[in-house]
Order: structure tokens, then C-alpha cells, then sequence
């Protein structure tokens, strides 16, 4: 929770200097949480948009490299802080797992595959190519090597806007 609240600070100090917004059509960037990932967002249209992940976490006697697809849905300005927006989405991922044991037993590979949801807020600087966006995203892993709820996915994402 203490990471969560660093991240939140430095969000509000990133947006308090540039309080106003535009749209922008597509962005890439990383995400910089559980774990850290390759984000590039595209709109659809005025409220819907794709996010697309490719993350990376390596521990000691396993790593995983997941890969992730969203539908967000931007509901809007939040009133009195005009160019924020909050979204909710949807998506799927798959996570490929390599586990090593260290008690000699076999080394193994698996796959699971999850079901996303997110909620968060997003800002796009109005002077800068810059959208930052802070999200919590829970997931419930089907199957393979950890199966469950999963709630501590949140992150700040940092991306470069491309048009």
C-alpha cells in the first residue's frame, strides 16, 4: 500500500503543473508496476480504447513474461480537474512461466491464462507528447502455475504520444 501512495503523490505532482488536457489518438510507454511492462494504448474512438501489454518479473527460482489485450472505456473528465479522465476496462492475458527447483527436482515451463479488469485515471499533458495514467488491475488466473485472485497489479504508466 505504501508504493501505492508514493505512486498517487507523484502523479498529482506531475499533473498539478499542467491542469488542462487534449485527446490524443495513440501512446507508448512503459508501465512501471507488477510487472513492469511495455503499454502502448490506442483509441478506438472518442471513449473506448485497446491497451496492449508485454511485461517481464524474474525471482529467484521462477520468471514469467505475460502478454495482455484490454478494452478501456474513458467515462469521461472527473469535474473540477479539467483534461482528467477515468476508464474501466476489460481484458485477457497469458503469463509463460519457467520455474527451476532447487531441491532437484524437474524444471519445468507452464502457461496460464488470466481474466483482466482495470480502473484508473488517465492525463495527457497539453504542451508535452506525455499521457500518464495511474491503474490498479486484479486478475483471476484460470489455470498453470498460480491459480486465483490476484490484486496487486498498480502501476503508473508513463507513454510518448505518437500522433
Amino acid at each position: 500500500m505504501k508504493k501505492f501512495t508514493i505512486l498517487l503523490v507523484f502523479f498529482v505532482a506531475l499533473f498539478v503543473t499542467q491542469l488542462s488536457a487534449q485527446s490524443y489518438k495513440s501512446s507508448i510507454g512503459l508501465r512501471l508496476g507488477y510487472p513492469t511492462s511495455i503499454s502502448y494504448k490506442q483509441f478506438l474512438n472518442q471513449k473506448g480504447a485497446i491497451e496492449v501489454l508485454g511485461g517481464y518479473r524474474g525471482y529467484s527460482f521462477y520468471n514469467f513474461f505475460n502478454l495482455a489485450a484490454l478494452y478501456e472505456h474513458h467515462m469521461g473528465e472527473i469535474k473540477g480537474i479539467q483534461g482528467l479522465n477515468w476508464f474501466v476496462g476489460v481484458g485477457g492475458a497469458a503469463y509463460f512461466y519457467s520455474y527451476e527447483s532447487s531441491y532437484g527436482g524437474d524444471n519445468s515451463s507452464k502457461t496460464s491464462f488470466g481474466v483482466l479488469g482495470t480502473i484508473g485515471l488517465d492525463y495527457k499533458f497539453k504542451d508535452y507528447p506525455i499521457n500518464v495514467s495511474l491503474d490498479w488491475m486484479p486478475v483471476f488466473i484460470l489455470n498453470g502455475f498460480y491459480k486465483g485472485f490476484d490484486a496487486q497489479s498498480y502501476a503508473l504508466s508513463v507513454r510518448y504520444v505518437l500522433n
